[in-house]
């Protein structure tokens, strides 16, 4: 592999700021800002707006939501019903 073409893979801070949660691994990302992390070292932040620990898929807050009806509007248009229909049965 050639010398000095790859960026350096160092410690990185994650942070969600919408969860306050925070979390070091290793990445190749090159921000300004710093922190000092639990285990008194000071390491590059790298701020973020949702991450697992905010996203309603992973949290389990996911809502599915037919506010316009969709599913109805669809039977009533090809007139079909239940589930059956779906997959050709009559």
């Amino acid at each position: 592999m050639r010398e000095g073409i790859h960026p350096e893979y160092r410690p990185v801070v994650f942070r969600d700021r919408a969860a306050g949660h925070a979390f070091l691994t290793r990445s190749t990302a090159t921000p300004e800002a710093t922190i000092e992390w639990e285990d008194g070292n000071v390491y590059p932040v790298v701020d973020v707006e949702v991450s697992a620990a905010s996203h309603p898929f992973w949290t389990g807050t996911a809502r599915v939501l037919d506010s316009e009806g969709r599913v109805e509007k669809f039977r009533r248009r090809y007139g079909r019903s239940g589930a059956g229909a779906a997959r050709g049965a009559k």
